[in-house]
């Protein structure tokens, strides 16, 4: 099914929130925080992979990845929709359902055996492959599979996460020099709106994880993380 109804951005995002919210996808705990695997110390943590268990949320969630897209970036501008292993492939097949067109899907190293393929599926010369990927903080692990996706000879111009960081000035600076426009639903400032709405924490949670999106990396240095985030 092909989605063709455009809702509006901010309903969308704050919809996304909610559905985090619903199925318990969405930590804050500020007294024991969470360690990232870049070193960062944070409040926050979030675990995208539990939209799948949730038949009608991941539907209206690939229904919101499939509308943006499309109004964004247009509606013949992508041959290809490729996940990057794990969580972004099944979030690929999904989508590629939506918007009728084939699906591959790259590993994060070749698998070492057999054809040493880090690509599997049907990919040929010069195909224009949007990556798709469950989360993303700063696109490290995205520029993985998309370089993946260069190298075999693939076009990318755009990548989706369904959940956006949108805290790291560095992840914006990465994907202009990648030359890649990042798509996504929603950040976890609408994740925050709505835990104040509902009042689902303390007011001093609430405040270090307001103070963690503000200033991500000085909240992690004072809590024994990493000060930097290399690109």
């Amino acid at each position: 099914m092909i989605q063709t109804t455009f809702p509006d951005r901010a309903v969308m995002a704050e919809l996304l929130a909610k559905m985090l919210w619903e199925i318990k996808a969405v930590h804050f705990n500020a007294e024991t925080p969470y360690k990232y695997a870049s070193g960062i110390m944070s409040p926050v943590y979030i675990d995208c992979r539990k939209l799948l268990s949730f038949p009608r949320v991941r539907s209206t969630v690939m229904d919101f990845a499939a509308s943006t897209l499309l109004r964004d970036a247009g509606f013949e501008q992508f041959d290809c929709i490729a996940g990057g292993e794990t969580a972004g492939i099944p979030f690929a097949a999904l989508l590629a359902d939506r918007l009728g067109l084939p699906m591959i899907y790259v590993r994060k190293k070749p698998k070492g055996h057999g054809r040493n393929a880090q690509i599997e599926g049907e990919m040929k010369e010069g195909v224009r492959v949007l990556v798709i990927e469950d989360l993303t903080t700063a696109g490290g692990s995205m520029f993985t599979f998309i370089d993946a996706v260069r190298a075999a000879g693939g076009v990318v111009d755009h990548g989706i996460a369904l959940f956006f960081y949108g805290i790291f000035p560095e992840a914006h600076q990465r994907f202009a020099n990648g030359k890649v426009q990042l798509h996504y639903i929603a950040t976890w400032r609408e994740v925050l709106a709505i835990a104040r709405q509902q009042k689902l924490f303390d007011d001093r949670t609430l405040q270090e994880v307001e103070s963690f999106l503000d200033a991500p990396l000085a909240w992690s240095a004072r809590n024994g993380g990493v000060s930097e985030l290399s690109l």
